[in-house]
């Protein structure tokens, strides 16, 4: 039976602590910044099966593609389902990583694919190597499911990698899809460049994203799957009419504002993440003696991991007490004693509040010396 598996990170959009590290985006867009006197005469009716021809011309101008090419979803998520479940169900082979974002193993699981799963891990700095992935592939491979960067490590997969394994892809399985999930991409860190896409690899490339990430508009739900090959795309489109009918028009109506508003949305908030590394590289460097993490590439989130001097029954209970929130390690499929933390979403006093109050619970966990 098809099932869709719980996971804790759902509390994340459930409950609110005081000093919030868990989210992954940074801050978040008001209504007001969007609106124009336009919108207030938009028609709710139904949009289109494609999505907004506007709004798809803004993402396949950021892109470079063609806006035939772009298949508006409800958040980058449905794009994940809806190619996942074109081409990998009941039993599909799929090639992915561990740790990764639950809801995207879940999507695999739902459908029934046959998972193949390459182990991550904090020592080796989350770094993915082709040859890999390439030692997963079979003639039965239908999806290799990807991100960069990844969440929760914020570490990207470099260009040459994913080139290698779509060479191989090209020879062992030439039907298969790769999937790059790039929602954080365009989170770079102050000036830092702008990763280049994965697309121009070949038409079975497909990349996902959302504004939810990078713009601080998850209250849109408006994502996208970009892939040129014609065919897939048919079959997307026909996919979303068949599960959501079509997006909001409203949604897209702003989604559109959005792309108009980028360089100054993104202008604002590539300084304010580079100022959020920053600050959490200094705290794990003061405390040394208690963390460890992995230096990300780019987005708004990066993992620790607790020395093993720290009780982690005792900093979990403690932290509850001083209403602080990390998102789980295992949340991700990674080791119990490491953290996604999230630098991007509290202002900057805030994020020094919390990360003072997460030093409390961290000092308040050490174990006594032998």
């Amino acid at each position: 039976m098809a099932n869709f598996r719980r996971n804790p990170i759902q509390t994340l959009s459930d409950t609110h602590p005081q000093h919030d590290l868990g989210e992954s985006f940074g801050p978040e867009l008001q209504l007001a910044d969007l609106l124009t006197p336009e919108l207030t005469e938009l028609e709710l009716g139904y949009g289109t099966s494609q999505g907004d021809p506007k709004l798809r011309a803004a993402i396949a101008a950021a892109h470079g593609v063609e806006a035939d090419q772009v298949v508006v979803t409800i958040g980058g998520q449905h794009a994940i389902f809806l190619l996942t479940f074109l081409v990998a169900d009941n039993g599909g082979q799929v090639v992915t990583t561990a740790p990764l974002f639950p809801m995207a193993r879940n999507v695999c699981d739902a459908v029934g694919a046959d998972v193949r799963v390459i182990p991550l891990t904090f020592d080796t700095g989350y770094q993915l190597q082709a040859a890999d992935v390439i030692a997963q592939l079979t003639s039965d491979t239908k999806l290799v499911s990807l991100a960069s960067p990844q969440n929760p490590s914020g570490v990207a997969v470099p260009l040459g990698v994913f080139r290698e394994i779509y060479q191989a892809m090209a020879t062992t399985c030439p039907e298969a899809y790769l999937l790059v999930d790039d929602t954080y991409r365009t989170a770079s860190y102050g000036d830092n460049p702008i990763a280049e896409s994965a697309l121009a690899l070949g038409d079975k490339v497909v990349t996902v994203a959302s504004l939810s990430k990078c713009h601080g508009a998850a209250g849109l739900r408006t994502g996208w799957a970009i892939s040129t090959d014609a065919d897939l795309v048919e079959r997307l489109v026909t996919a979303k009419f068949s599960t959501v009918v079509t997006g909001s028009p409203l949604t897209e109506a702003l989604a559109v504002r959005v792309f108009e508003l980028q360089d100054e949305i993104l202008a604002v908030r590539r300084p304010r993440l580079a100022d959020g590394v920053a600050a959490t590289e200094a705290w794990v460097e003061a405390n040394a003696d208690l963390v460890e993490w992995v230096r990300p590439d780019a987005g708004a989130l990066c993992c620790i991991r607790l020395r093993p001097q720290i009780d982690l029954a005792t900093f979990r209970a403690t932290w509850e007490d001083l209403s602080i929130r990390l998102a789980e390690g295992e949340w991700f499929t990674d080791e119990p004693r490491v953290f996604r933390l999230g630098f991007g979403y509290p202002p900057p006093v805030e994020l020094k509040a919390a990360l003072d109050v997460l030093t409390t619970a961290l000092r308040k966990a050490v174990q006594p010396a032998d």
